[in-house]
This record gives C-alpha cells, structure tokens and sequence, in this order.
C-alpha cells in the first residue's frame, strides 16, 4: 500500500490539464501517441527492477556496474561512490538511438510516453516448452479476446517467467556450449503488427533482449527502435501485476545521449 497521502499526490500530478499535451522530442516518432492512462486511482505500486549489481547476468558477459567507494563517513563526513556503468545492464530502457542515428536518445523522449498504460501478455507456459520461444501477434491477439483491444499508447510486457532465473546467469541466459544465448523474446512479426495496426509506446521483456536470445539479426530491434519506440528488458514482477488495467511507470534517467539506462520501473496497480 501507499504511504498515507502518495496516491492523492500522484493522482493530481496525472490529472493536470496538458499533462500529456507536451511536444515530442526531436528525433522521437509521433507514431507513439499520446498515451490514455489505464487508471487514474490505485492501490498498490509493483516494483518491476531487478536489483542491479556487478552479480546480475548481462549480454555481454561483464559485469554491468562497478561501485568504487570513494568517501565514507566515517573518514571523510559522507558516503559517496563512483559508479562504472554499462548503458545496457539490469533492468534498462532501449531508446530508439541503440538502433537509429536519427533516433531519440533517452533525454529525449517525451516524459508523457513513460506513465503509460501496462499490457501484460503471459506466455509463461509455452517459454517453459521452449527457451526459444518468441511472442507472436497470437499471443497478443488472445490477450485482445480476453481484455480488449491493446490501450492507445501502452507497453506492451512479455512476461515469460524468465525472471525467476535472474539469480542464475547460466540459467538467465541459456548459454549453450558454442555460446549461443537461449531465452524468450519477442517476434520480429509481432513487432511489425504492434507498429503498424496499434498505438503502442513501449514493449517490455523479462529476459535480456527484446529478441529471443538466439537471434542473429536482431530484428525485432531493428524494427522497434527506430519506429520510435522505446524497449524494456531484464523487467521483473509482471507476475505480480494484471494482465490490463494497470499503468506502468518509467524513471528513465535523463542522460544526454544515451542508448539506454539503467531504471526503476514499477507498475501502479
């Protein structure tokens, strides 16, 4: 639960005429919309991040962050650290500049399409068949049978169960003895109809690429950033939150030029 009065605090700062009314960023597509809040009331708030640490699995096989510390109190009045840090580690925001010179970075992209509707497409079952399983249009059709159709300017989450192994980087990963990656994603087919018959702002995996970890082209990368979209990966908890009707809340660190960031994402539910 909220602490007593957070809810009414963020319940006016979403109400506020125009809050949704700002320009997009140069280099940022109008494609994503401007979103329509799921809820402007809530009861609960999901916390989405995985705790990042030198320990948390990443692409590239090092570690995401190093902390140094610099000052402590005890010697000089304060802690402080010094942090060496990987764009792409833990649970992190793609911009649309990772894959486009001509895309917005994350300073860039418009606060408005990072408090956005949240659809959670739980493929859970068929990823515990296949570690190479992508999410299909499908899979998000049925989600449109059950819920309706996908709310203008959402994320839309792929929630595999993957997150389950964050602890485990053999098992997060799948890498395999030639070192190819095994672990869910989304399909590039999938990508390709969210951008062209839906209003989508965001999509979200629980796994370390919005492509299944097999993937050598990276398509789905190819089609979905520079659409002007943004991407989550390595989110967590979306099993803790509805398949729809709740609203997803991005803390996009604002880093001028930045492929991506590191972020706290938490769901209001």
């Amino acid at each position: 639960m909220c602490v007593p009065g957070c809810r009414e605090a963020v319940e006016r700062a979403l109400s506020r005429r125009g809050f949704f009314a700002g320009a997009a960023a140069a280099g940022f597509s109008a494609s994503s919309s401007t979103p329509a809040l799921a809820q402007r009331s809530f009861t609960s708030v999901v916390d989405l991040t995985h705790t990042l640490s030198p320990e948390f699995p990443t692409f590239f096989g090092v570690p995401g962050i190093a902390i140094e510390r610099r000052y402590t109190v005890k010697k000089d009045g304060a802690n402080v650290n010094w942090w060496h840090l990987l764009e792409h580690a833990g649970t992190h925001v793609d911009a649309p500049l990772h894959y486009s010179d001509a895309g917005a970075a994350a300073d860039m992209i418009p606060a408005a399409q990072l408090v956005v509707p949240l659809a959670v497409v739980d493929v859970s079952a068929k990823a515990a068949r296949s570690a190479d399983y992508a999410m299909t249009t499908q899979d998000i059709a049925d989600w449109e049978a059950r819920h309706g159709r996908l709310p203008e300017g959402c994320c839309v989450a792929m929630s595999s169960g993957w997150a389950q192994h964050a602890g485990s980087a053999a098992q997060f990963t799948g890498k395999d003895a030639a070192g190819i990656f095994h672990f869910p994603g989304v399909s590039s087919q999938a990508a390709a109809w969210l951008i062209e018959e839906r209003s989508v702002a965001g999509l979200a995996v629980d796994t370390m690429s919005l492509d299944p970890g097999a993937s050598k082209d990276f398509k789905t990368h190819r089609l979905w950033l520079p659409a002007g979209r943004w991407g989550i990966e390595n989110i967590a908890n979306l099993d803790q939150v509805p398949a729809a009707g709740a609203t997803l809340v991005v803390g996009l660190p604002k880093v001028k030029g930045a492929s991506a960031a590191p972020s706290r994402i938490f769901a209001l539910v």
